[in-house]
């Protein structure tokens, strides 16, 4: 389950809020409240259910990715509340906690600690995630040596390789060739139908019809429209 209790997140010149008035009070610095300020999500109350298959649509900068981030918590609200009970997969920004100076198979035992698999999970899926990213004896080189393309298609056989209860899911992921990414859909259509709960962000209104019954619709960090995916997604395209 998902609760997100009149949620709302304040960013000021780029970064979280709470952090940089945390800072300058430090310092002895006064605050200007009103100093660059953006309203990322403002007043944001979803509760989202296991079985529920979830879509958010929106413009760019609609607070679509802020959204995923305060489910998972990568952001915490300036105000209200955001929960989350239940194993959480965030499959966006793949690459971020690889080592660059280190290589593919070290970064494969780095990533899947950050993704909170156990040593011993580690171990047992390793030579899978191997086999699934492709990348042969690079996996002895340096990740800095990758294409962007390797880089991707590492990050993404880690990152699907964990058993979720809540998958968040920021667009579908395309990386590599045709057979690699033909392969990736496969991995995701099993990770959606063995999660609890999806929430998908998602440009493509045909992949929110595939995948979702429900669909929220933010605009300017607020939702506009919550309910069946087939009455939101013609309101939003209405709208356009």
């Amino acid at each position: 389950m998902i609760l997100l209790d009149k949620v709302s997140l304040e960013f000021r010149d780029g970064g979280p809020r709470g952090l940089r008035d945390r800072l300058a009070g430090w310092l002895g610095r006064p605050v200007d409240p009103a100093a660059g300020v953006l309203h990322a999500l403002d007043d944001v109350s979803l509760r989202i259910e296991r079985g529920e298959r979830v879509g958010i649509v929106g413009l760019n900068g609609a607070g679509k990715t802020t959204l995923l981030k305060t489910m998972c918590g990568i952001y915490a609200p300036t105000s209200g509340r955001a929960l989350a009970d239940g194993e959480i997969a965030c499959l966006f920004e793949l690459a971020t906690g690889f080592e660059m100076e280190a290589s593919g198979w070290e970064n494969i035992t780095t990533r899947a600690l950050l993704l909170g698999m156990t040593p011993a999970e580690i171990r047992e899926k390793r030579q899978a995630i191997a086999d699934f990213a492709g990348l042969g004896s690079a996996l002895d080189r340096q990740v800095k040596k990758y294409s962007m393309g390797m880089v991707l298609r590492l990050a993404f056989a880690v990152s699907t390789a964990i058993d979720v209860d809540i998958l968040l899911l920021d667009e579908i992921v395309a990386a590599g060739d045709q057979r690699f990414q033909e392969r990736a859909q496969r991995r995701l259509d099993e990770m959606v139908a063995g999660a609890s709960l999806l929430v998908l962000v998602s440009h493509n209104m045909e992949t929110i019809h595939r995948f979702c019954s429900r669909t929220v619709w933010l605009e300017r960090g607020r939702v506009r429209l919550d309910g069946p995916t087939d009455a939101v997604i013609a309101a939003y395209q209405a709208s356009a």
